[in-house]
């Protein structure tokens, strides 16, 4: 049977492109989709809460090479799920976490925006 070719990266490009946008940036989140056009309701919301404090950071839509950006990211964090919200080089969490430091009201600092 064949398969069709896989239209994404492959893993050792994925995982210099997690490197390289983590590194390169402030505040990544991996999510589904884009930020016009959200692909999962997870991703919708963490941007969502982002967008509440933050103008700038970078969006990566992981769905063209689902596999291998679960398994590059799942290396820098531990997690498998999607999105996944990094800052300053260290994974924050996923929008379940972002909502819980939303509600502590500690979002605004773990972003980085000065209060």
């Amino acid at each position: 049977m064949d398969f069709p070719p896989n239209q994404g990266l492959d893993q050792d490009e994925v995982d210099e492109h997690v490197e390289e946008t983590i590194a390169d940036n402030e505040v990544v989140l991996f999510m589904k989709g884009t930020e016009l056009m959200p692909q999962c309701g997870y991703s919708r919301r963490a941007l969502g809460l982002i967008d509440q404090y933050r103008d700038e950071y970078e969006t990566v839509d992981v769905l063209e090479s689902l596999d291998e950006y679960r398994a590059a990211l799942e290396d820098h964090s531990g997690w498998e799920t999607i999105p996944q919200t990094f800052v300053d080089g260290e994974f924050v969490g996923g929008s379940d976490v972002l909502a819980e430091l939303d509600e502590r009201g500690e979002l605004a600092d773990t972003l980085g925006v000065e209060q």
